[in-house]
């Protein structure tokens, strides 16, 4: 949950999810609507999906991580960092989990740019020093939480306790540069098929990458007239991920939908609607 998504947001989260599935066993007999459900508003779906999938992947196992550094890479949805967070949080390995903050301590001490950090060459330079204390768990953590405490994008230097030693502190000639994520921009048109009864038309079948298998309308990459009877009700941005929308949305009242299209009653919290979706339907109600 916290891939992506600040721990203010996932708290509540997190708790609700637990006390449904307290336990890996549990998880692995959910079904995958139900864990979707619980979900809803966290956005970055897929990482539910993997988080499902590698549960009942390890019920083969008596629901048992993997202590093998490749063998924790097969489960669905894990990659070297959480496979390094696994290792050294549950079973105490000496091992460093390199996440935006732990790359940013690293990339000040050495005064290096993040992108020129040899990640096993700092972990095997160092192994006396990092790992002599059996605590490699506690370590771990205690890496990510000093670069989101103090070494943050804008580091409280006055109160870093290894300042001596940190390269960007104390060098009179910066090295650390770091290339902005751009977005892109896409242009969109919204076309909401809706009835007076409070019903708006929504399918699964869309193009849409960052929303595939999920209810939304109508989308299609603005084209010149392709909004021929069709109200304008709004211009509105949006973002998801590193992509900047631009959106029209438009509406019609009508008794019938295209296929793959059914109505959905505006208000409805039965089915896994996602944030795109639900900001959507919000300009709609105020049609009503």
């Amino acid at each position: 949950m916290l891939q992506q998504t600040q721990v203010q947001t996932v708290i509540p989260y997190f708790n609700k999810f637990i006390d449904k599935y307290p336990n890996l066993k549990s998880l692995s007999r959910a079904k995958e609507k139900d864990v979707m459900k619980i979900w809803e508003g966290l956005g970055y779906y897929r990482r539910a999906r993997f988080l499902l999938a590698s549960a009942k992947r390890l019920e083969k196992n008596n629901f048992k991580l993997p202590r093998d550094f490749k063998e924790l890479k097969k489960l669905p949805g894990v990659g070297d960092y959480t496979a390094n967070v696994l290792l050294a949080l549950i079973y105490n390995n000496p091992t460093i989990a390199f996440d935006g903050n732990v790359k940013r301590i690293f990339s000040r001490i050495l005064n290096k740019n993040e992108d020129l950090l040899n990640q096993d060459k700092i972990k095997n330079d160092n192994q006396r020093t990092f790992f002599s204390h059996n605590r490699n768990s506690d370590f771990v953590e205690a890496l990510m939480e000093f670069g989101a405490l103090i070494c943050r994008p804008k580091p409280l230097c006055e109160n870093c306790p290894i300042k001596k030693n940190c390269l960007f502190k104390n060098s009179k000639t910066v090295s650390i540069t770091k290339a902005k994520t751009k977005k892109t921009t896409k242009k969109l048109d919204i076309f909401c098929y809706i009835t007076k009864r409070k019903q708006i038309g929504l399918t699964k079948k869309n193009n849409l990458g960052f929303l595939k298998d999920f209810l939304i309308p109508k989308i299609r990459i603005r084209e010149k007239n392709s909004n021929k009877n069709w109200f304008l009700l709004k211009n509105y941005s949006n973002s998801i991920s590193n992509k900047k929308l631009d959106i029209n949305l438009y509406y019609k009242f009508s008794k019938t939908i295209p296929k793959n299209f059914e109505w959905h009653s505006i208000g409805s919290n039965k089915e896994i609607i996602p944030s795109f979706t639900k900001k959507i339907i919000s300009h709609i109600e105020n049609l009503y």
